[in-house]
């Protein structure tokens, strides 16, 4: 057994590193995340692809009565956002190395998320992988489960097809989200939507991003 999936199974938030490496099987029963915070009262937000930790460092200043998880199943993505964190000695955010939408399928309880984070999600343009985005009906359907009511699913990214994927999964589950105009967060810069380093590395080209935000009926 790693050191990380001990200190999974004892739930002491001191015990815990930025970056989590392993998850519990999943017959092992449900894992509450909020509980790796000193505080697991606190409102709990959920970035799905935090890349190096752009959002999450930002935002979590702002948010200090805020816990955030970040997931990126990227392992050098992970481990440089985790040291950010680290640096920046910001202990009301977590990061976990594995796939978003398997730990918010098997693992996560019901009604316990504010806010889904989902900014500049890789695309997987070619149709045979379409399979493989995080928006699907199959995932909807989890984030409606975990989140809170009148919890939200922010997504953002500038690839057209898929923007249009994102606004036809939207329409077809309008009995569970409610479709809102997107409000950048308070991290985010003049002209900016989130403020991510994808952001601001391609705006200057011109390109153009799309947000919307999902709201789960209360």
């Amino acid at each position: 057994m790693s050191a990380g999936l001990s200190r999974r199974r004892s739930l002491d938030p001191g015990d815990w590193e930025h970056v989590l490496t392993d998850l519990p099987q999943a017959s092992e029963g449900h894992v509450d995340p909020r509980y790796w915070f000193d505080d697991p009262s606190k409102p709990f937000e959920l970035e799905i692809g935090s890349g190096k930790g752009t959002f999450l460092v930002q935002q979590a200043v702002l948010q200090g009565d805020t816990n955030f998880l970040g997931i990126e199943w990227a392992g050098a993505y992970a481990h440089h956002a985790a040291d950010r964190l680290r640096r920046h000695q910001l202990e009301n955010v977590r990061m976990l190395l594995g796939d978003a939408t398997e730990f918010i399928t098997h693992w996560c309880p019901d009604s316990f998320v504010n806010v889904v984070h989902l900014y500049f999600s890789d695309p997987w343009p070619k149709t045979r992988h379409h399979k493989r985005r995080v928006i699907q009906d199959s995932t909807l359907t989890q984030f409606e489960r975990v989140l809170v009511p009148g919890g939200e699913i922010r997504m953002v990214t500038d690839h057209d097809d898929l923007w249009e994927w994102y606004e036809e999964h939207a329409t077809r589950h309008a009995d569970l989200f409610e479709h809102l105009d997107f409000n950048a967060p308070g991290s985010a810069g003049p002209s900016e939507l989130v403020g991510t380093n994808y952001e601001r590395k391609f705006r200057p080209e011109g390109r153009a991003f799309r947000a919307m935000t999902l709201r789960k009926w209360a």
